[in-house]
């Protein structure tokens, strides 16, 4: 009688690297400066085609604010060769899809499709990178929709409202001091003028990145943005954003009165910018913090002292020095000095002790397939490509993104931890619910004794 033997288990070891297979990508450059970055996957008859504008929020003033995301819309609204509306319906017709999202640092869209439809998201992409309409029209129009877009996600929404007063604790000189949607008053006030010499200086080639991955031959693909994008005028020198913002020299504390049925804290640390070492550490600090029910800030505030219902924790990469939030959203009647003492508490506590081994393990882990994830479609591919030449200045810092989750140790976590999660180096928002509260007098005193075994 024949016996089953059971397979061996595989060894655990080092965690397997990307397969540079993955990320053979083909570079290429304009005469006009336009960077293209093309990757061939035929797995399935589809591609990703994404254009990067190094423009957002961060590349405002005073006056002009949320410009960067009025774009976003406007570019969906006609050029020369396609009129109102047909940059949808063209893709569309053709079985694609299209996307777009604005941050502190970069404009990004993007389309899904169907590998034969190549040459028309070219001419699509290209006929509104070379002439948009920039008509009275379309930006009255496309302003009541930010208006509106803004009343939602900012003036009534609890996360954007604390989102918007953080960031003007955390920032008292740089540009992320705004938020990325503007000021109500300066989404109003912008001219045609200055769309017209926002559009000329930012949306020009030499400010974009083109990345198409997926069912392509990229030798034809070069041809193809060669004859749609080569007559486009490379566009005038970018201004520099001088990052003059000081060192922060102690807490900074705000209240929002809003008449919300709970309270809710927000709590940010000045953080280094992406290419900063730290920010890889900083990454594997904020997953351990708050990713999944056993995560530290989530036991504790939600399950052990049911203080709050929800905790999220935030460190998105920036250009320059970014920050590392914290928010929670409380029980009805939970004190909010409570909860922020014991957000305090276990920051404090990975100061001096850093992370479990299990934690830290889990940590990596949890980060790893996040990348993965992201890496295995065209779209996500497409996107890191981009997304680390602007942010790291090159495409090829993604192959070592693993690598680097990978060597963190205890020791990077508490040292990166003491160097973020200091008192002067915080900032703090708490919603006041209707009212002022009687707790919000003297809440400074409250604070120190909260934080007082803080570093």
């Amino acid at each position: 009688m024949a016996r089953s033997v059971a397979a061996p288990r595989p060894r655990a070891g080092r965690p397997r690297p990307i397969d540079p297979a993955l990320f053979q990508v083909r570079e290429h450059t304009l005469a006009n400066g336009l960077r293209l970055r093309l990757l061939e996957n035929d797995a399935v008859p589809t591609v990703s085609w994404y254009t990067f504008f190094r423009v957002g929020s961060r590349n405002e003033r005073p006056g002009i604010t949320g410009i960067a995301h009025l774009f976003e819309h406007m570019m969906f609204n006609g050029a020369a060769k396609y009129g109102p509306k047909e940059f949808d319906r063209v893709l569309e017709s053709a079985g694609g899809t299209s996307n777009a999202y604005t941050s502190p640092d970069v404009t990004a869209y993007y389309e899904d499709f169907a590998a034969d439809a190549l040459e028309t998201v070219v001419d699509l992409e290209s006929d509104r990178m070379r002439a948009l309409a920039i008509t009275p029209e379309m930006l009255a129009s496309e302003r009541e929709v930010v208006k509106e877009e803004r009343r939602l996600r900012v003036d009534n929404d609890i996360v954007g409202m604390l989102d918007e007063a953080l960031g003007t604790l955390v920032w008292r000189a740089h540009p992320y001091r705004w938020p990325v949607i503007g000021w109500m008053g300066d989404i109003d006030a912008i001219t045609r003028e200055d769309a017209q010499d926002f559009f000329r200086t930012f949306y020009a080639p030499s400010n974009a990145i083109v990345v198409g991955v997926g069912d392509l031959d990229a030798d034809r693909t070069i041809d193809l943005v060669e004859r749609y994008y080569g007559d486009i005028p490379a566009g005038p020198p970018v201004p520099e954003v001088v990052d003059a913002e000081p060192e922060p020299n102690g807490e900074r504390r705000a209240f929002v009165h809003y008449p919300s049925q709970t309270s809710a804290l927000m709590i940010g640390f000045r953080a280094p910018k992406a290419a900063d070492p730290d920010t890889f550490v900083l990454d594997v600090v904020q997953s351990a913090l708050s990713v999944g029910d056993s995560s530290r800030l989530i036991r504790r505030l939600v399950y052990d002292e049911e203080v709050a219902t929800n905790v999220m924790v935030d460190f998105g990469w920036r250009i320059d020095p970014g920050v590392f939030l914290v928010f929670a959203e409380l029980q009805p009647g939970a004190d909010p000095r409570r909860a922020e003492a014991s957000i305090h508490d276990e920051l404090r506590k990975v100061v001096e002790e850093g992370l479990s081994d299990l934690e830290l393990r889990k940590a990596k882990n949890t980060l790893r397939a996040h990348f993965l994830h992201e890496i295995a479609t065209n779209n996500g591919r497409a996107h890191a490509i981009g997304n680390y030449e602007i942010l790291l200045g090159d495409w090829r810092e993604s192959l070592r993104t693993l690598d680097r989750y990978a060597a963190v140790r205890n020791a990077d976590v508490k040292r990166v931890a003491a160097r973020i999660f200091s008192a002067r180096n915080r900032s703090v928002v708490t919603l006041v619910p209707g009212p002022e509260a009687a707790w919000a007098d003297g809440i400074g005193r409250g604070r120190r004794r909260a934080g007082g075994r803080r570093t």
